[in-house]
């Protein structure tokens, strides 16, 4: 008798599978101090059957929060999570097990994620099983081994190793190896190469896109590498300080930026040509506090075209072209401001 292994549902492209709608979320802060932290204030994402969506911006952004909330590991503050137009309200149990069956999530670092003490071949069977209940003896390693040749690992060669025996490439893709025995829907990569040596890093998103076409699968793609995102996602959303402010898809947001915060993000990688130029940055100022976020637009201390509307009131997302929107007052179409345009302005970024 053959062994039946449970091969992978191809989804249809184009199908939404998760959305967040309107997500908050705000961290009180520890005993004895008053305080709210701002993480995430409004941020709707809708993350599409073979499709990656990429969430880019500086450290403390809300990008990995946002993550989080889409995870189940963060219960929202207000919004709501959609999985195939159903709300989910699933906290714990049968119920958030089922939904992890289908919203995986891979994180930043590999090391810090498999346990040093199991080898790959427990750390994928221990998955399979508990998503693949049904799987025993000849399945189940056939199953071992198609999830390792999945990720491009040899399976004889890698099955029995621990995580200290391996890169920290080869530990990644053991993470999504281990991700994909569920099967999902979704992927949730967490700056899943931010940890790997420059060198390494392309071969573990050139996996991720090779997953996305052969599989349907959706993946978010959470980065501080705007030149990353513009190689890999469809679509990019840009944070800054817990909101959105601007959309659109990869390409043209980056040849195009709108919002004077992408710009300065695109102009943030080094230059060899203005090496030890003392020119204005085109912004002043360090991202706000998220414990007393500003007033209005939360870039405006920094923003070199600010007006006192931008202090005031708060933008929505302004449709600029077909599929793209930015969250500024340069863009309302009652032309309320100037377009800002920071020409060869270079700013430094927190990574």
């Amino acid at each position: 008798m053959s062994a039946h292994v449970v091969e992978p549902v191809v989804k249809p492209p184009g199908e939404v599978v998760l959305e967040g709608v309107g997500l908050t979320k705000h961290f009180q802060l520890g005993r004895g101090t008053a305080g709210t932290v701002h993480a995430v204030d409004g941020v709707d994402v809708a993350l599409r059957a073979g499709q990656v969506v990429a969430l880019v911006g500086e450290s403390g952004s809300g990008k990995s929060t946002v993550a989080r909330l889409l995870a189940r590991l963060h219960l929202p503050t207000g919004g709501q999570v959609r999985l195939r137009g159903e709300q989910v309200t699933a906290r714990r149990g049968r119920a958030f097990r089922a939904y992890c069956r289908r919203v995986q999530m891979i994180f930043q670092d590999p090391f810090a994620s498999l346990n040093p003490v199991h080898t790959v071949r427990y750390t994928l069977t221990r998955s399979l099983r508990i998503h693949q209940p049904r799987l025993r003896g000849v399945e189940l390693e056939a199953a071992l081994r198609s999830l390792l040749d999945r990720v491009q690992l040899q399976p004889d060669r890698y099955v029995e190793k621990f995580p200290h025996e391996l890169s920290g490439g080869q530990r990644q893709r053991v993470a999504i190896a281990r991700a994909l025995a569920a099967d999902p829907d979704v992927l949730l990569a967490d700056e899943p190469i931010s940890m790997l040596d420059v060198s390494i890093r392309i071969g573990i998103l050139n996996l991720l896109q090779d997953l996305r076409d052969r599989l349907g699968i959706a993946i978010l793609y959470i980065t501080h590498d705007i030149a990353s995102a513009r190689y890999f996602a469809d679509v990019i959303h840009v944070l800054y300080a817990g909101h959105v402010v601007e959309s659109g898809d990869g390409e043209s947001l980056t040849q195009q930026p709108a919002h004077p915060y992408t710009q300065l993000l695109v102009r943030s990688a080094p230059d060899p040509e203005q090496l030890g130029s003392t020119a204005p940055t085109g912004a002043r100022g360090e991202p706000p506090s998220m414990v007393r976020p500003p007033s209005g637009c939360r870039f405006h201390p920094r923003c070199p075209f600010a007006t006192d509307l931008c202090s005031a009131r708060e933008p929505e997302a302004f449709p600029i072209a077909p599929g793209r929107s930015a969250a500024c007052w340069g863009y309302a179409p009652d032309g309320t401001a100037d377009r800002p345009d920071l020409g060869a302005a270079k700013v430094e970024v927190a990574p």
